[in-house]
């Protein structure tokens, strides 16, 4: 049989093991979860000619899912001193640049006009600040994570720490 000429695998996300430098999860405002509960409550409105019972018995299954999605996609920024997670990707420390943190107008323009194509987003339209974290690995063409947090400062001081 012959060699595969690939190198050794490698695991796609490091160990993130240690202990946890900073920790964020990115939870919606609420605002998001009272129109959660108006969407939800449409259902009583679709349901009622039915009866108020089912009406009432839609809205509230159609809260409980809801109330699902948003908990279960709602991403995590975790800092230890290993690795980076932001949502579901994960970074050796040692590939983390620089960082930048925006505010206001400047996040808006690094979500929209500042933006490069290739770089990877964790951004929630709740939460204004944004933290730029350029990445150095010569193997990955992402150019830098663009991370909505709510505690920009905090998180530039985790990745500082080496």
């Amino acid at each position: 049989m012959p060699e595969s000429s690939s190198p050794a695998s490698v695991p796609s996300t490091p160990s993130t093991g240690g202990p946890v430098i900073y920790r964020e999860k990115l939870w919606p405002n609420a605002w998001i979860w009272v129109i959660a509960a108006g969407v939800s409550a449409a259902g009583i409105l679709v349901f009622a000619p039915i009866s108020m019972a089912a009406g009432y018995t839609a809205a509230l299954v159609l809260l409980a899912i809801i109330t699902v999605l948003l908990v279960l996609s709602t991403p995590a920024i975790t800092v230890t001193p290993d690795a980076l997670t932001v949502g579901r990707a994960t970074i050796e420390r040692r590939f983390v640049g620089g960082v930048q943190q925006f505010t206001s107008g400047e996040a808006t323009a690094e979500r929209g006009t500042r933006l490069n194509g290739l770089a990877y987003l964790c951004i929630r339209g709740w939460i204004d600040p944004v933290v730029k974290i350029e990445i150095t690995d010569p193997a990955d063409r992402t150019p830098y994570w663009l991370a909505s947090t709510r505690h920009p400062d905090q998180l530039t001081a985790a990745l500082a720490r080496r």
